[in-house]
């Protein structure tokens, strides 16, 4: 009977004491976090509770297995076992901490910062993504390293790793050199201000938005739902357009190709009035002028301005449509034509000494025969 409550009891304590400590600390935890709405630390902190509940179980366990006289001839493979667990959970809830404590931070000064200047924080934010993948990755070798250890045989081939390690540390550089660019171009990334998350940029010709960047890609969203995905290395060696660096404020320019009658004034009065009915403009500045001309036309030009690059799209295609529409409507005349005559024929002269087309009908009748608007400027 005692062979048997013993192992029932070690076992089933284990996992009863796990359940309290933990139901424990979560309710303390939520009502922490309801108790104060301005930081969500302590919300954060409640993702940790499947790993914090995995290192009490597996500390309990380990600690009082002895007492468990439970499958003896395998206790030392039993016991392993449990370190691992309790290593790898460990991990994991460091990396769940570190993480709530991070985001807090970012979540304060993002929230202080944001209409002030909303760039820095981009950037802040950028350098937190890159510093938690850093942090997980380094938690993580230190974790797998500390498993390793737990086996005698790594440890008597620990001498001779450190041993090889500088001619293994040659060869994985030479051999890495790629990815190790990658890296450092991801650490010059973050802290150099040179891309940040939600930043807009223009990558071989595609337009879009940063959304993620880690240490060794980035990916740009562009505007038709695609993600392009590029080494980081790229953005240190090849020039590249962020629209978002400094302030997010654009300029806009619109063109269109009239006919040199077309009402300047009047259009610049109709800009005036698409762009006051257009919330995308932020009414900073506007201008239309006259850029250029050619035999058959001249080229307007009309600046505008927004306050970020998506509204400067809304704010370019509206001005082009309605002034395209307010012209075809009121000023048809504006818009480019082809200016066509008929054509020349050859002539002759007939037997009674008048001069005629090859078709025998006299040139006298035929310069009435036709389009009476022949010369005018059509469509």
């Amino acid at each position: 009977m005692e062979n048997l409550l013993r192992p029932l009891i070690v076992v089933g304590g284990s996992v009863v004491l796990t359940l309290v400590i933990g139901w424990a600390t979560d309710f303390l935890l939520r009502k922490a976090d309801e108790r104060h709405h301005e930081t969500p630390l302590w919300g954060l902190l409640r993702r940790g509770r499947i790993p914090y509940m995995l290192v009490l179980f597996a500390a309990l366990l380990r600690g009082s297995y002895d007492e468990a006289d439970l499958l003896e001839s395998r206790a030392e493979g039993v016991g392993r076992t449990l370190t691992l667990i309790l290593i790898g959970s460990a991990a994991w809830l460091v990396i769940r901490i570190a993480s709530a404590i991070v985001e807090t931070s970012y979540t304060r000064y993002a929230h202080a910062r944001a209409h002030r200047d909303p760039a820095r924080v981009r950037r802040v934010r950028t350098q937190v993504t890159l510093i938690m993948r850093v942090v997980s990755a380094i938690v993580g070798v230190v974790a797998a390293a500390t498993m390793l250890l737990t086996f005698p045989a790594f440890r008597a081939a620990g001498a001779s790793l450190l041993a090889s390690a500088g001619i293994l540390g040659i060869v994985a550089g030479v051999a890495a050199q790629s990815t190790l660019s990658n890296m450092f171009a991801g650490f010059q990334i973050a802290f150099g201000d040179m891309v940040r998350i939600g930043d807009t940029v223009v990558v071989d010709g595609e337009w879009g938005t940063v959304e993620e960047i880690t240490l060794t890609f980035l990916t740009v969203h562009t505007w038709d739902e695609r993600r392009i995905t590029m080494p980081v290395s790229y953005f240190t060696s090849k020039p590249f357009e962020n629209w978002s660096r400094g302030t997010p404020q654009m300029t806009g320019i619109v063109f269109w190709h009239l006919d040199h009658s077309a009402p300047v004034e009047a259009m610049r009065d109709k800009l005036r009035d698409i762009l006051r009915e257009c919330p995308a403009w932020d009414g900073r500045a506007y201008n239309l002028s006259v850029t250029d001309t050619t035999p058959s036309t001249m080229q307007v030009r009309a600046l505008v301005t927004a306050k970020d690059a998506d509204d400067i799209w809304t704010v370019r295609v509206t001005v082009r449509e309605e002034m395209i529409g307010w012209l075809a409507d009121e000023h048809p005349y504006a818009l480019p034509r082809v200016n066509t005559a008929d054509a020349i024929l050859p002539q002759s002269y007939s037997a009674n000494g008048h001069r005629s087309s090859p078709d025998g009908v006299p040139a006298q009748q035929r310069r009435y025969h036709g389009n009476h608007n022949s010369g005018r400027p059509e469509r």
